[in-house]
Formats: structure tokens, sequence, C-alpha cells
């Protein structure tokens, strides 16, 4: 089977995108031969960003993804030309890899914790993995906040990275970290739009975005939580959202703005239609969590588990090898928003993330309970939500200046 049947009889893509999906591998190929040492999929997505438009460098990532799939290479952000590391710490990392998925860690999880991995191996410089002890670790997380001068958050990634390879994979006792030098926290407070701020943003938004803007503002999403909604997480009744398996694993049900239910149901009419034409062609379904794909076998075919903001097109699951269709790309999303902030000529540090701030702020300033901010958020911890006390309009304006007196 050559590589164009593949695209038309296995993952479904029209006749007339096939030559387009054919040039992107020509160019992906010009590419890593050019760039031998940086040839992951990401470099290469980041090298057309000033020549393509969005949807262009979309198709081209999906074509990249087809092609290492149909050549046998089902690593995502490969390539064959890649060079080897070391063969030992490759069956180590591959280890750890199922390690995490035995113990469901999410995607976004795995691709952190091998990514600092990597970073890891590079330091003690091809080490052997059998004379490593809890001393290495400790001089790397001293390193990256010494020498790299990282921030406490990202130190802390890297520390939980180090601890499930030494703990689950190497069975090697962690001991006296109590040395280890820390990252000193930065205090930032969160960045905060008004509401003429989003307003003007989301006008400027293509539609698809701007409806997926105005979710996770409207209930205070993250943006995987958006993303990973499903026709059946919505409740046009009520209004509301189910979140599933957000943050820290956690079910829990938010707000959807009653002026959005309009748009939705013509954006589900749109999906719909998506979803009835994969049926007729009898294409890959969605993809879905493992455990319930055992419970309920014909779930990744039916309309209440499809995606409410599906890809076009049909991808290779990263977990399973398998042909899956999967939710919009992330980067879509964040590039349509960062434009529509640049448009406005707003100069605050906005992003994706600033909207789900924005949600909680403006609830505090509303008079709403913390606690049921909280809720909301889906926050463990109060501390965490109490951070918005400190943003909110409400709470500062409310304090009278003592040097009101001296200046009128």
């Amino acid at each position: 089977m050559t590589y164009k049947d593949y695209l038309r009889e296995k993952a479904g893509i029209s006749e007339k995108y096939i030559p387009y999906y054919e040039h992107w591998i020509t160019l992906y190929h010009k590419y890593i031969k050019e760039n031998p040492e940086n040839c992951r999929l990401t470099a290469f997505e980041k090298s057309l960003l000033s020549q393509y438009k969005d949807w262009q460098i979309d198709q081209a990532v999906e074509s990249v993804k087809h092609y290492q799939f149909y050549s046998g290479i089902k690593k995502q952000e490969s390539s064959a030309n890649c060079p080897d590391s070391d063969s030992e710490w490759n069956r180590l990392i591959e280890t750890m890899k199922q390690m995490l998925r035995l113990k469901h860690r999410s995607y976004q999880t795995e691709k952190s914790y091998l990514k600092w991995i990597q970073s890891f191996h590079i330091y003690i410089k091809g080490k052997n993995t059998a004379q490593l002890d809890s001393r290495d670790m400790k001089n790397f997380l001293t390193y990256l906040a010494v020498e790299k001068k990282v921030s406490l958050s990202t130190q802390n990634q890297a520390f939980n990275s180090l601890l499930f390879l030494y703990r689950s994979v190497l069975e090697i006792p962690v001991e006296d970290l109590g040395n280890t030098i820390r990252s000193k926290l930065p205090s930032r407070l969160p960045v905060v739009l008004n509401k003429d701020e989003i307003r003007s943003i989301l006008s400027l938004m293509p539609p698809g975005y701007r409806l997926m803007a105005s979710i996770i503002y409207g209930g205070g999403l993250r943006l995987d939580e958006c993303l990973s909604l499903r026709i059946k997480d919505l409740d046009l009744d009520v209004p509301s959202v189910t979140v599933r398996e957000g943050k820290g694993k956690k079910d829990r049900i938010t707000l959807l703005p009653t002026a959005l239910v309009p748009l939705l149901k013509d954006h589900i009419l749109s999906v719909k239609i998506i979803y009835e034409s994969g049926v007729k062609k009898d294409l890959p379904g969605v993809s879905i969590p493992e455990s319930l794909n055992r419970k309920y076998p014909n779930a990744f075919k039916e309309w209440g588990w499809f995606w409410l903001f599906p890809s076009k097109n049909i991808t290779v699951n990263p977990y399973t090898g398998q042909l899956n269709r999967f939710h919009l790309h992330p980067s879509g999303l964040q590039r349509a928003f960062k434009e529509a902030v640049r448009q406005t000529g707003i100069t605050k540090r906005a992003s994706v993330h600033t909207l789900r701030h924005s949600f909680a702020t403006h609830l505090l300033e509303a008079g709403y309970d913390i606690r049921t901010i909280q809720e909301l958020m889906g926050h463990s911890s109060l501390q965490t939500t109490m951070i918005y006390t400190h943003v909110a309009g409400k709470n500062r304006l409310g304090v009278i200046s003592p040097g009101e007196s001296l200046f009128t």
C-alpha cells in the first residue's frame, strides 16, 4: 500500500487534499535533512509559523503524523532520521512510559515526565542507570535552581518526574533531599482582563474559536478541559457543563452562559454532520479512556461520546498506535487568541488561561462566596482560590487610602 492509498483508504482523507499531504511530507524530509540535530515534529511545526496560515500548519502536522504511522514509526514528534540515544536509556524510557500508562497518568503528564528524564540523562552525561543514587537527583534539582534559575513550579515538575522514575521504574530509594536548593517562588498575581477587554478580544476571533473561548470564560474551564468536552457533557436545558476528569482526575459541574445555548445548538448540528459522515464511511471512532473502552466497547462510535470540538481528520493514537478521531489541537485556539489580543492593542500578557482567571475574579467582584468559586474552578485547596482576592477590583476599590484627606 502506498502512502496515497493509506491516506485515501485508512485515514479517510479526501482525494483533493492528498496532494497537499504529500507536499508536506516533501517539505518535512527537506527540513530534517537540513536540521538533523533538531528534527522533532514540534521543531518542524515552528519552522512553518512565519510562512503559512494556521490551517496549513495543522494540515502539515497531521500529514507527518500519518506518514510516521504509515512508515511504521509509531512515535509522535520524532522522525526516522533522529539519532538514537543510549539504548539502555531508551529501554528505561519505554519502561517508564508503560508504568505511567498502567497508573493512568494523562498523556500531557507523560510527555512532561519523559521530557525531564531526557534532560536528566543529558545532565548526568550518560551515567549508567545501575550507578544512579539519590545524590544524582539532588544535584540535578539544585542545578535547575542555581544555574538554570527555573521557577519553583518548574523545579517541582522535574522533582515529580524523577521521583516517579526512581520509585516506580528504577526502584531506587530516595533519601537526603533536605539540602536540595529550592527555587524561589516569584510573587506574581494572575493577569485578569475586564469585561470590556474580553468582549473586544472575542469579537476579533473566528466564530469557532470564539465559541471555545466563550465557554472557557463562561465556566472557568482550563484549555484542555474545553477541548476534551464531549456532546454528552453539555446540558443545554439547565444550562451547565460537566468537566470529566479535570486536574486531579476530578469531575465537576460548572456554568454555561444562557446566551451561548443558541450558538451551541447550531455548532452541534454542524458537528453531527462530521459524525454521521464518519459513520457512513466506517471511519475510526473517537478516542476514549481504555478503561471505558473495555466497559463500553461501542462507546467510541456513539454520538454522545463524540467530541464537541472534533478534529476534521483521523490521527494516530499515541497510546495504542491505532487510528482515532481526536479533538482540535490547542495551538489553533492559542494562536487565534494571541492574534486577537494583538489586534485590540491590549498590553496585558494575556493568554487563553487568562479567561479562567478572569472568570474567578469577576465572580468574586460580583459578591459570590469563595467556597462556591473554589468548587466551580475545581481547586483542591481553598488557598489556590484565595489568590483572586488580591486582584478583585471590588476588594481593592472598597479600601479608602489614608492619604485621601491629604489631597482634597
